[in-house]
């Protein structure tokens, strides 16, 4: 009878491993020129390509544009301001991903874009179409204001001190507008440029935005529709609120610092401060601090000289002081366990 069993298990052994099907990996959708798309993806099978105009279309509702597709890219033309959704589906079990462009594409925006499609809790996905992050939003052109209303959004959280929003108010109207007054020296704690420490603001950011977090958390657990929040440069603060929504839903950590870091490919700083004069603003402490940014300015990556990123400094301030960042988001934020599990049933596919 051993001698029956080792054959058989020989025979399996050199037997090859059916393939295993499944939603595709590597989905990506990229703007290759102005008005085209290019989706991307892997999988050993063929697969189907839908799109759609909303990222919550029911299969049926979406149109196939490409059908047993077998070699990873679709590309397609679109208007220069379009937004489809893609679902990607296994040709032979139907388990298939939505995915779309994550930066909104803005004429006179920066760093607008979609926190969809990260890899979260339960073997999930963060859905597409529901969380935006973003830089200040003063300058944005008529076709732009057009791109957002099409968003949906219901509500706006504007991280921003109080002396920043008077210097750059939102363009954006007919959306619920949420935040929490404070002043641009409470983060900085200098009225100089050069003498910021970014490692000090980033220690002092889950403290003093708190509040701001507070407010953040309430609306997303509200769940009025889709929400947005952004701060000047959409990278600093909105990187750290971010940062703990993404936690929240379970998405690893190397996902979260890989989203902070798109910032530095997706920012246009000329489109994040009007220009103004200094001397009309004697008392606004920002107007010293943020000049109206140059054309040719570009964004600096957000490390340490060593590469350490800036957001380290104030995760490991909230493990130091915590002991993580879930226990940060229920003691500090009101976000415990059951807060978390109805995040992950609004925000998860």
């Amino acid at each position: 009878m051993s001698r029956t069993v080792s054959i058989a298990a020989l025979l399996l052994a050199a037997t090859p491993a059916p393939l295993i099907a499944g939603p595709p990996g590597g989905l990506t959708v990229e703007r290759s020129q102005p008005d085209r798309l290019k989706v991307r993806w892997t999988s050993p099978h063929p697969v189907d390509v839908y799109m759609a105009d909303r990222p919550d279309a029911a299969i049926e509702a979406a149109r196939l544009v490409s059908a047993d597709d077998r070699d990873g890219v679709y590309e397609t033309t679109v208007p220069p301001r379009g937004h489809p959704y893609f679902f990607v589906r296994d040709h032979r079990d139907g388990a298939g991903l939505w995915a779309a462009e994550r930066l909104i594409p803005l004429e006179r925006g920066s760093n607008f874009r979609d926190v969809g499609g990260y890899p979260a809790a339960g073997g999930k996905h963060v859905r597409w179409g529901m969380i935006y992050r973003s830089a200040a939003t003063p300058l944005l052109g008529g076709g732009d204001l057009e791109t957002i209303g099409r968003l949906g959004l219901t509500d706006m959280v504007d991280l921003r001190s109080s002396e920043e929003r008077q210097l750059a108010p939102t363009r954006i109207g007919g959306v619920a507008y949420h935040a929490v007054g404070y002043s641009i020296r409470d983060i900085l704690s200098t009225d100089e440029a050069d003498d910021i420490s970014w490692a000090d603001i980033y220690r002092r950011m889950p403290e003093q935005l708190a509040p701001q977090m507070r407010l953040l958390f309430r609306l997303l657990l509200a769940h009025q529709g889709p929400l947005a929040y952004n701060c000047s440069a959409g990278q600093d603060r909105t990187g750290f609120a971010t940062a703990l929504i993404l936690t929240a839903l379970g998405v690893p950590r190397d996902a979260i610092l890989a989203d902070y870091h798109l910032s530095t490919r997706y920012r246009r700083p000329a489109f994040e401060m009007p220009k103004f004069d200094p001397a009309a603003f004697p008392d606004n402490a920002a107007a010293r601090l943020f000049s109206p940014a140059d054309e040719e300015e570009k964004p600096h990556p957000l490390l340490e000289p060593d590469g350490t990123p800036f957001l380290s400094h104030a995760i490991d301030e909230i493990e130091r002081r915590y002991g993580s960042l879930d226990n940060y988001l229920e003691k500090r934020i009101g976000i415990d366990a059951r807060a978390r599990e109805a995040l992950r049933a609004r925000y998860l596919d």
